[in-house]
């Protein structure tokens, strides 16, 4: 942080979720962390996650192993593994801590023993705050998402915050809304409760695809 700003702990970036607030670094070896509060926010509705009948067909043929919060610290390094990541030492530490204290969460995406996918982020309330996401390999990080989103729905979630809306997440069902439309779903989101643990184990590919067909 800039000198003479509060010591980023757990506490800190919890409450600043809480006021639409999430931490970014400028790269990988930049100590100093910025907090960022987009003007227009991405989230995907719950009920509008899009599987498409190709994404269907990858579930289906069984080609991935899923798992959640089996290897998080490994998939919060495969997020920073890029040319250009925000994610910093201080950040990583951050969300490995919040993660051994229940509150943040990842999905693993296995082909062959080896993790090529996943996705994590923060859970307070009914919301759940996605930070990044990997694919070594094609389809991984779709796989990765329809997994989440229907954990997500199974444990009475009111709201997936994808910070920034990209190309990628649009084709999935990502969409814009203004920072006062944000805090509005944020703040009910926040006074509701869920649980990411409470759906139970891994549900077969053809459940999440039902499921999705049934709130799409």
């Amino acid at each position: 942080m800039k000198d003479g700003a509060p010591t980023l702990t757990p506490d800190l970036l919890l409450q600043a979720y809480q006021v639409g607030l999430f931490p970014m670094s400028e790269g990988r070896y930049d100590p100093e962390v910025f907090w960022v509060d987009p003007r227009k926010r991405g989230i995907i509705a719950l009920t509008g996650f899009r599987i498409s009948r190709s994404l269907a067909r990858t579930l289906r043929r069984g080609r991935f192993a899923v798992t959640y919060d089996t290897a998080f610290e490994d998939v919060v390094r495969g997020c920073a593994d890029r040319d250009e990541t925000w994610i910093n030492d201080t950040i990583f530490d951050l969300y490995c801590t919040l993660h051994k204290s229940g509150f943040a969460h990842s999905i693993e995406v296995w082909e062959h023993g080896q993790l090529v996918g996943g996705v994590y982020g923060v859970t307070i309330g009914a919301a759940f705050f996605g930070e990044s996401m990997f694919s070594r390999a094609t389809d991984a990080s779709k796989v990765a998402l329809a997994y989440l989103v229907d954990r997500l729905r199974l444990g009475g979630f009111h709201l997936f915050d994808t910070q920034f809306i990209t190309p990628h997440l649009a084709r999935l069902g990502a969409v814009e809304i203004s920072r006062d439309q944000y805090r509005a779903i944020l703040a009910e989101a926040l006074a509701l409760n869920a649980s990411f643990d409470s759906p139970g184990p891994i549900p077969p590919a053809q459940d999440v695809i039902q499921r999705n067909a049934q709130t799409s």
